[in-house]
């Protein structure tokens, strides 16, 4: 398992070499420089240049990004154009807010997709089965932005309920999280129904009932942990969604964290707080992705056998 794990690690370099070089590609291609952005229209050209030389803005593309690489190879994530503050200074005022909701909004999905799925394929063709497919439709071609505003306009500002903006209070957590989870929940919700029904045709679901297991015990011993896998493959996709999601929902609520930080990053050009905040981002997503695997091997032991040899 250990050498696995290892493996999985050494491949996230050229993966994530990879991010940096595209992300980097788009930033460099995008209208406009920094130092026009920074100080605004009214700057005369010489001013932006000289900001611009000051950044190192003014040098070859290749030589901006072997020079990014170097500095990321030293443990240095560069610095804000805009602030002129280091990047690991910044992220760790605002991350921990994003790792708030996005966590919150990741458990709630996960968990009342999976209850909803399984309780769905335990009734097929009933009110709640219907019920919720047909919600899970709905709230699936609904963006996140979208259910964020109108979520606002109702519970916010016509009924009052909660905060439209800010984190003063437990309150101020409700919306975004509702929005970030409603989309990853109603996934996981029709992956388990989809998984479970197919689980339950299956000749060992049929022994069970003959042996006398009560309904119980044949959904959540022997249906359930037959059908998790391709969920559990979701749940390590859905992580990745909801912190990356959490770029639009933070914006909406005006949340100070990674994803207001982001957005004010690209639309001021501060290359080096995009690509360490895309770093940090595609690190996240590739530790689920090997959480995934640990827990394939936790579930189901043939994969465990292939894991160790």
């Amino acid at each position: 398992m250990l050498k696995y794990v290892l493996k999985r690690l050494l491949l996230m370099i050229p993966i994530l070499l990879g991010v940096i070089f595209i992300v980097f590609t788009i930033m460099n291609f995008t209208p406009g420089t920094p130092g026009r952005t920074i100080l605004g229209m009214s700057a005369t050209q010489e001013q932006v240049d000289q900001l611009n030389h000051e950044l190192g803005y003014d040098r070859p593309f290749f030589e901006r990004f072997v020079r990014y690489c170097g500095d990321l190879l030293q443990g240095d994530l560069g610095s804000s154009y805009r602030t002129r503050q280091p990047f690991v200074t910044e992220l760790a005022g605002r991350l921990p807010t994003t790792l708030r909701v996005g966590g919150i909004a990741f458990v709630i999905s996960s968990v009342l997709g999976i209850l909803l799925g399984v309780l769905a394929a335990a009734k097929q063709y009933s009110f709640i089965d219907t019920f919720s497919s047909v919600t899970a439709i709905l709230f699936a071609s609904v963006p996140a932005f979208f259910l964020g505003m109108v979520l606002i306009y109702v519970f916010g500002l016509t009924l009052g309920w909660f905060p439209t903006f800010g984190l003063a209070d437990w309150k101020g957590y409700v919306l975004p999280v509702v929005s970030l989870s409603l989309a990853t929940l109603v996934s996981v919700q029709r992956l388990t129904r989809t998984t479970m029904l197919e689980a339950v045709r299956c000749d060992f679901v049929r022994t069970a009932k003959a042996k006398g297991c009560t309904k119980g015990r044949i959904i959540w011993k022997h249906a359930f942990k037959n059908a998790v896998l391709p969920v559990i493959t979701v749940l390590g996709i859905n992580a990745g969604t909801v912190f990356g999601g959490a770029v639009v929902v933070e914006s909406v609520y005006q949340l100070p964290g990674m994803g207001t930080y982001i957005l004010t990053a690209i639309r001021s050009k501060d290359i080096p707080v995009v690509m360490s905040s895309t770093i940090v981002l595609s690190l996240f997503f590739c530790l689920a992705m090997i959480l995934v695997d640990i827990l394939y091997a936790a579930v189901d032991p043939r994969i465990r056998e292939r894991m160790t040899r």
